[in-house]
């Protein structure tokens, strides 16, 4: 109860509330507003400053940016779920397996991942998007496996910390196998970091893909993602802030909210939290 009542703080109700947010809109905008609206072009309207008939504004194309920051947090959420999950799908049975049997296999198996840690993750992302292409899927698989070394590291130090564990030991001595003991016993106990480190990897995750769209190695035209938005916008700055100011705020605040949500959801699920 005591750790129940820190979600409710204002941090963890502000953070609740931004993520809620974002992801209502991902959800629902792409069922209330049809697809065209956000490449719609109007030559009259470009560069148009916000007023009644564009809310937040025009671009350099005349496009209506409520409608693409809208439609955008679909794309975005998207390729950062996604990207986290990959990340989930390789890192988890490294970090279990490298934590648990420990020696011969941990040393070869963080030996990779410390090869893959070398390289700054946005590097990384940036090296395996420009080898594959630029497109939405190369997008994810990059940021994926960017993100795999730091969360295999983090789970193979709760998995060694875990299988250390006294009802760990009773459990081997009454003869269980490793596959139980994993998923029965190690996995479970180690979830919560899990999910909060997957809660702020969303966050990373999002700005590595506005960065790569940036550069030119992400979500590619005519699709709206608030990365590309901000790289459309660069030339404009001067005349029209507001093309980047709209996505611009769209990233900060997600971001913000994943990160104040992950941290008061790191104090609900720790058990060693005062």
């Amino acid at each position: 109860m005591k750790n129940l009542k820190k979600l409710f703080n204002p941090k963890g109700f502000i953070g609740s509330i931004l993520v809620v947010l974002v992801v209502l809109i991902a959800i629902f905008a792409p069922l209330i507003i049809p697809p065209e609206y956000a490449t719609r072009m109007d030559m009259r309207a470009r560069l148009s400053p916000p007023d009644f008939s564009h809310w937040l504004g025009t671009d350099q194309l005349g496009r209506d940016l409520f409608y693409r920051m809208m439609l955008g947090a679909r794309t975005s959420i998207n390729i950062a779920a996604s990207a986290v999950l990959i990340s989930l799908i390789i890192g988890l049975p490294l970090g279990l397996i490298s934590g648990y049997f420990g020696g011969r296999v941990d040393n070869v198996l963080m030996r990779l991942v410390d090869t893959l840690l070398s390289f700054p993750a946005l590097l990384l992302a940036l090296t395996i998007s420009a080898v594959l292409g630029p497109s939405m899927q190369n997008t994810i698989i990059a940021i994926g496996i960017a993100f795999t070394p730091y969360l295999a590291r983090l789970i193979r130090g709760e998995a060694l910390r875990v299988s250390q564990m006294p009802y760990v030991e009773a459990a081997i001595s009454s003869g269980a196998t490793h596959l139980r003991l994993i998923i029965g016993h190690v996995l479970p106990n180690i979830m919560p970091v899990i999910i909060v480190q997957s809660t702020i990897s969303l966050a990373f995750a999002i700005l590595a893909e506005a960065g790569l769209s940036f550069l030119g190695l992400g979500t590619q035209p005519p699709e709206a993602s608030w990365g590309l938005m901000i790289q459309a916008s660069r030339d404009y700055l001067d005349r029209a802030p507001w093309t980047a100011l709209v996505p611009g705020t769209a990233v900060a605040l997600t971001v913000l909210g994943l990160n104040m949500f992950g941290d008061v959801l790191r104090d609900v699920l720790d058990p060693r939290s005062d």
